[in-house]
């Protein structure tokens, strides 16, 4: 391996390159997914490869194969300066890499069990008793058990001098009950819908989840809302589950911090950003008890690493500060433009992509409001909703709508009724501007989005995002139609 990265980066210097790096990949993931007592699907998948990235004259060129000899690598090498030089026609200004220090290192995702050497039949054997369960509720039309696994090794060296290894595992699992009549269909999910919850980490967190425990609630919940009544229409006071906080921070935060998106360098799949240049350490973007912050280095999430896919080392970074906007996610090509250093998010997909600005862990920081239940009982009327359904959001991230699976009734401090198709409107800095209560440490969860897509060709990465249910005041609410 040594020595086909000793000559990547030899035959880019030779070539003209003032910059070189290359990452090799090798990725192997599992799903599993039971349907009503049937084995639905079972896949196993391998891909390896490598991607050699250059800069010539300020200009980028990259290339990539998943032939690893030395013949492919001097080609490849070769065909990513080529393309660096013919690109330099149409730069305007010239790329400059900011100051980040190569590091010599390795990293690896902390697990307690291999997802990889759990036998099949143990796997199975939790599906299935998770889908029985569910199957014993009357009324469950469509039930669904799943998990999904992967491992990444990569090894990234630049001609800087920088030599990285990394390993890293990840584990997710969840179940879906639908229910269906003549005129609806409704659907409930656990622990968060889009298949489940993943994590960084092994198959001890599939066991933590225990599925089967809350097969039946969701099942009979599913159910439930078939006769429910439609969610009122108004302004109301909202409360929002952790999970589904979770997706909101991911689409109204995450997104619109991505400097790419900011510079006009990216609007592929989430639009650009609100949050111009002239916002950085000036925006009041929510309510003074609203904090956030990137974080690559928080255990568990899909967004830690030891290195992203430039050599930056992973770091925890803060976004909004007493409510204000301080800080974006940025490479090394754009920290310098507004005169920062990488704070270590650009990652690639696979083997055969560039790496992109992408999400790490962007997480709401937990308040002082107690427990869930701490939160409902000092609310005398509003709504609580939970587990996303839909989604819809401008281009630009400030108008959004989100509806959810189920929601309750709020009335003098306790849940009351069910409701069905809730869905929830606002403008991004109003919305986190009304927020006046978020629940404290213990009720805070760390929830993997296992599919955030972005760029030409679309890569799908994981990122994270951490949440404690939260209070916001004067939100218009509504019943959705599905």
């Amino acid at each position: 391996m040594q020595e086909l990265i000793d000559l990547a980066l030899d035959a880019a210097r030779t070539a003209g390159a003032g910059y070189a790096d290359i990452r090799i990949t090798d990725r192997a993931t599992e799903s599993l997914t039971v349907k009503n007592g049937n084995l639905a699907e079972a896949s196993s998948n391998r891909t390896a490869g490598f991607g050699v990235r250059v800069l010539v004259d300020g200009a980028w060129g990259f290339s990539s194969s998943s032939r690893i000899d030395r013949a492919e690598v001097e080609r490849t090498t070769r065909e990513a300066v080529a393309i660096a030089s013919a690109s330099g026609l149409a730069t305007r200004e010239p790329i400059v890499l900011d100051d980040s220090p190569p590091a010599i290192a390795t990293y690896r995702t902390p697990y307690v069990e291999d997802p990889f050497t759990v036998p099949l039949d143990e796997k199975l054997r939790l599906l299935f008793e998770t889908d029985a369960v569910m199957g014993k509720v009357a009324g469950v039309t469509l039930r669904t058990s799943s998990m999904e696994f992967g491992r990444e090794r990569k090894t990234f060296a630049s001609t800087e001098g920088a030599r990285i290894e990394q390993e890293i595992v990840d584990s997710g699992a969840g179940i879906e009950a639908m229910a269906f009549d003549e005129d609806e269909v409704q659907r409930r999910s656990y622990p968060q819908s889009a298949g489940g919850q993943h994590v960084s980490g092994g198959f001890e967190a599939v066991r933590d989840l225990r599925l089967a425990d809350h097969a039946q609630r969701i099942g009979e919940e599913a159910v439930a809302l078939l006769s429910a009544p439609q969610c009122p229409t108004g302004e109301m006071t909202l409360i929002i589950d952790s999970p589904q906080l979770a997706l909101q921070v991911h689409e109204s935060c995450g997104h619109p911090i991505e400097l790419d998106r900011v510079l006009g360098m990216e609007a592929s799949f989430a639009g650009t950003s609100f949050l111009t240049l002239d916002k950085l350490d000036s925006l009041r973007y929510g309510s003074e008890i609203v904090n956030m912050e990137a974080d690559a280095t928080v255990p568990g999430g899909l967004g830690t690493f030891g290195f992203d896919d430039e050599g930056v080392a992973a770091q925890k970074v803060p976004i909004v500060t007493e409510g204000r906007f301080v800080g974006y996610l940025t490479s090394r090509e754009t920290a310098p433009i507004i005169g920062r250093r990488s704070m270590g998010s650009s990652r690639a997909s696979g083997w055969n992509v560039i790496p992109l600005i992408r999400m790490t862990n962007v997480n709401l920081r937990p308040g002082s409001a107690g427990s869930l239940d701490d939160l409902i009982a000092d609310t005398s009327d509003g709504l609580f909703v939970s587990t996303n359904l839909s989604w819809s959001i401008d281009d630009r991230r400030l108008n959004f709508q989100f509806g959810t699976e189920i929601g309750w009734l709020i009335k003098d401090g306790r849940l009351t009724q069910m409701v069905k198709n809730p869905t929830y409107t606002g403008i991004t800095p109003q919305f986190w501007g009304s927020c006046d209560a978020i629940c404290s440490e213990p009720a805070w969860q760390l929830w993997g989005v296992p599919n955030c897509g972005k760029g030409e060709p679309m890569q799908t990465h994981g990122v994270g995002h951490g949440a404690a249910p939260a209070r916001f005041r004067g939100v218009q609410v509504g019943a959705g139609q599905w």
